[in-house]
């Protein structure tokens, strides 16, 4: 499986998380980095291993952060569609291409 593709959303709610986690602590911006990339290496080791939260994408929550990976999967390739805050308004991602 090659690397996870971001769309430009999904970047955007990455580098924003990010920077947040920065402004407060950066011990705790590297360690919302690392979740994001422990959970981008499960899911393209096993994409089909985490539930659908709609009829076209899956999600994989991350440990220690109120944040999920909202992915699809489009050939054999991992389209990250949202790194969604769990208080953020469920689906805002949806027409992301």
């Amino acid at each position: 499986m090659t690397e996870p593709r971001f769309l430009p959303g999904a970047t955007k709610d990455y580098e924003d998380a990010f920077d947040w986690y920065r402004a407060r602590s950066e011990r705790a911006a590297e360690g919302f980095e690392e979740a994001v990339e422990r959970a981008l290496a499960d899911i393209v080791e096993a994409p089909d291993r985490w539930p659908f939260c709609d009829r076209r994408h899956r999600q994989h929550l991350l440990r220690r952060y109120p944040y999920s990976i909202v992915y699809r999967l489009v050939n054999d390739t991992v389209v990250v569609a949202a790194v969604a805050h769990a208080r953020r308004r469920f689906g805002y991602w949806k027409r992301r291409q």
